[in-house]
C-alpha cells in the first residue's frame, strides 16, 4: 500500500512538473466573476493616454477585468510603462527609452500629445502602475524589454502576483518561471499552425495562452481547458475587434478578450446572454465619455451597442440652420470660440470638434440635426433637448425623419405645450422637479416626465404610471453608481440617461444575480 501512495504521489509530481501553471488562482476584480472577461489593450485608450495611470483606473472604473500594458527598461534598470522602443510618439521627448533614467523619462510630458487637458501627464513605473491596480484591476504585462530578476522582485514586493500575467517571448517565459516558479503567471502566444500541442504545453508550462482571433476554434479552446489553461483570444484590429468576432469568440468559450473597444464587446457579450433589460436606457450626449459628446462618432456608437434611446441638442446658428451643440458657445467642445447663434453654419462646420477630446478624433465636425437622425439608424429612439430650435422646425425634422415613434422632447412645459398644440403626434418630456408638479404638467399630455433623481420614489412612478406618461430620468455625475442605478430600477423607472453605461450594465448584471 505504501508503495502505491508513493507512486501515485511521483505521479503527481510529474503532473506539477510538467504543467507546472493548470488552474492558476488569478484574483478577480469584478465579483461575481463573468465567463467572459476584458483585457483592454494598454488601458482606457478611447479616454486617456495609452499606458498611463488615468486610462489604468478608467478601466476599473468601466468594470473591465484586464489591462494590457507594455514594459520596458529604463536607462539605470527600472521598468516603465511604455509601448514604443522611442519615446517621440507619445511625449515630447525624443530618442530610446532605454537611453533615460526613471527620474528623466519622468519629467517628460507623455500625455499632451493626446489632448490638452492629459499635458504633464507622466510615464508610470511598473511599481506605480502595480499600486495604481492593485485590488481595482488585473495588469498583463507584455513584456517588451525587461530584467527578470527585477519583474519578479516588482511583481512580489507589490503583492500582485494573483494579479498579474506575464507575457513574452519562451526565452524570457522560461527565464521568469526559474526566477519565480509558480509564483508568477505567465502566458506564451499559441500558434496551431507550427506548435505541436503537447510540446508547447511542456516546454512553455503557462497559466494561460494568448491565440489571434483566426486561430481560436472551440476545440482548442476546450483542449487548454481541459488542462487548467485559461485562453486570451487577441482580437486587434479593424478586422478582427467587432461584433462578429467577438460573438464567435465568446461562443468558442475564450476566457479572455484583448480589445481596443471594451465597450462594445462587453455589450456584445452581454446581449449573447440577455437581450431584453431591465430599463431602457439613453445615451447623453451620445457616448460622451468614449467620443466628442454631440459628434456622429457618438451617436452611432450609441446606436452600435444597442441603447435605446440617443440624447442630442439642438441649437440655432445665425442663419437659421441647426446644429448639435450644447453650449450656448463653442468655446468647450471645438478649437475656437464664440456664441452659436452669431455664427453662420459654413463657420460652424470648418471647426474641429474632436482635438480637445483626443488627438485620435481630430477633424471631426460639429454635425447638423440631419446628420444626427440621419445617424439614429433603424431601431435607436432620439431623445431631442430643444436648446435652441423653434417648435415647427423640430416637428418639421421629426416628420423629415418620419420618427414619429422613436422621438421624444425635452424642452419647458410651455414648449412642450406648444408643441402638443402644433401636432399632437409630438412626444413631449417636462421636466419635473416635485411630485406636486404631476397633476398640472399631466394636463399638457406629455409622453412622459423627465423627473429629477432626487425626487424618486415607487409612489411618484406608480402615479405616474397611473395616468399612461412614462418616467425618464438623468443618473449624471454622483448618482452614477451601481447602486443608484438599481434603485432606479426596483422603483420601475422607464429610462435612465446615463454617461457611464458600463457601470449601468454592471448593475443589471448584478441586479440578475
Amino acid at each position: 500500500m505504501r508503495n502505491f501512495v508513493w507512486v501515485l504521489l511521483a505521479k503527481s509530481f510529474f503532473v506539477f512538473e510538467a504543467w507546472g501553471q493548470f488552474h492558476f488562482p488569478f484574483a478577480e476584480p469584478v465579483q461575481p466573476p463573468r465567463a467572459v472577461e476584458l483585457i483592454v489593450h494598454r488601458g482606457m485608450m478611447m479616454l486617456a493616454p495609452e499606458n498611463s495611470a488615468e486610462a489604468i483606473l478608467a478601466a476599473a472604473d468601466d468594470f473591465v477585468e484586464w489591462v494590457e500594458v507594455d514594459v520596458r527598461l529604463s536607462a539605470d534598470g527600472h521598468h516603465v510603462l511604455f509601448h514604443d522602443a522611442s519615446l517621440d510618439r507619445t511625449t515630447d521627448g525624443k530618442g530610446p527609452v532605454s537611453a533615460m533614467t526613471l527620474e528623466a523619462l519622468q519629467k517628460l510630458d507623455a500625455g499632451g500629445w493626446f489632448a490638452p487637458r492629459f499635458a504633464n501627464t507622466r510615464i508610470l513605473s511598473l511599481r506605480e502602475g502595480l499600486a495604481k491596480a492593485r485590488g481595482r484591476v488585473n495588469l498583463y504585462l507584455d513584456c517588451k524589454e525587461i530584467n527578470p530578476e527585477v519583474l519578479v522582485r516588482d511583481i512580489l514586493e507589490s503583492k500582485m502576483e494573483k494579479s498579474v500575467v506575464v507575457f513574452g517571448d519562451p526565452k524570457m517565459i522560461q527565464k521568469i518561471a526559474s526566477i519565480g516558479g509558480e509564483k508568477i503567471a505567465r502566458m506564451a502566444k499559441f500558434l496551431p499552425r507550427t506548435m505541436e500541442f503537447k510540446t508547447f504545453l511542456e516546454e512553455n508550462q503557462p497559466a494561460a495562452v494568448e491565440m489571434d482571433a483566426a486561430d481560436v476554434t472551440s476545440d482548442i479552446c476546450r483542449s487548454f481547458h481541459e488542462k487548467g489553461v485559461k485562453v486570451e483570444a487577441k482580437v486587434l484590429g479593424l478586422q478582427w475587434d467587432n461584433p462578429k468576432v467577438w460573438k464567435r469568440m465568446v461562443e468558442c468559450k475564450v476566457d479572455w478578450i484583448q480589445t481596443d473597444d471594451p465597450l462594445g464587446a462587453r455589450f456584445t457579450e452581454f446581449r449573447m446572454r440577455q437581450d431584453r433589460l431591465p430599463v431602457r436606457f439613453s445615451m447623453h450626449r451620445g457616448v460622451g465619455r468614449y467620443a466628442p459628446e454631440n459628434t456622429l462618432p457618438a451617436v452611432q456608437k450609441s446606436v452600435e451597442i444597442g441603447a435605446d434611446l440617443v440624447e442630442i441638442d439642438i441649437r440655432t446658428t445665425k442663419d437659421g440652420a441647426f446644429v448639435l451643440v450644447h453650449d450656448s458657445t463653442i468655446n468647450r467642445t471645438t478649437t475656437a470660440k464664440g456664441p452659436v447663434k452669431e455664427m453662420t453654419l459654413e463657420a460652424i462646420r470648418k471647426l474641429d470638434a474632436g482635438t480637445k477630446f483626443s488627438k485620435g478624433f481630430a477633424g471631426i465636425r460639429v454635425p447638423t440635426l440631419d446628420e444626427g437622425l440621419k445617424a439614429l439608424g433603424q431601431s435607436s429612439w432620439v431623445y431631442l433637448d430643444a436648446k435652441e430650435i423653434a417648435a415647427e422646425k423640430l416637428i418639421e425634422a421629426v416628420g423629415n425623419h418620419n420618427l414619429w415613434e422613436r422621438h421624444v422632447v425635452y424642452q419647458s412645459a410651455d414648449y412642450c405645450k406648444k408643441l402638443k398644440a402644433l401636432d399632437p403626434r409630438m412626444r413631449t418630456l417636462p421636466p419635473l422637479k416635485s411630485r406636486a408638479q404631476i397633476k398640472d404638467l399631466a394636463g399638457i399630455k406629455p409622453f412622459g416626465f423627465d423627473a429629477s433623481w432626487s425626487i424618486l420614489t415607487k409612489e411618484l412612478v406608480d402615479e405616474c404610471h397611473s395616468m399612461g406618461i412614462q418616467v425618464f430620468s438623468d443618473a449624471l455625475g454622483f448618482n452614477e453608481t451601481v447602486s443608484q442605478y438599481q434603485k432606479a430600477i426596483r422603483m420601475g423607472v422607464d429610462v435612465i440617461q446615463t454617461d457611464q453605461p458600463m457601470r449601468l450594465l454592471r448593475a443589471i448584471e448584478l441586479l440578475e444575480k
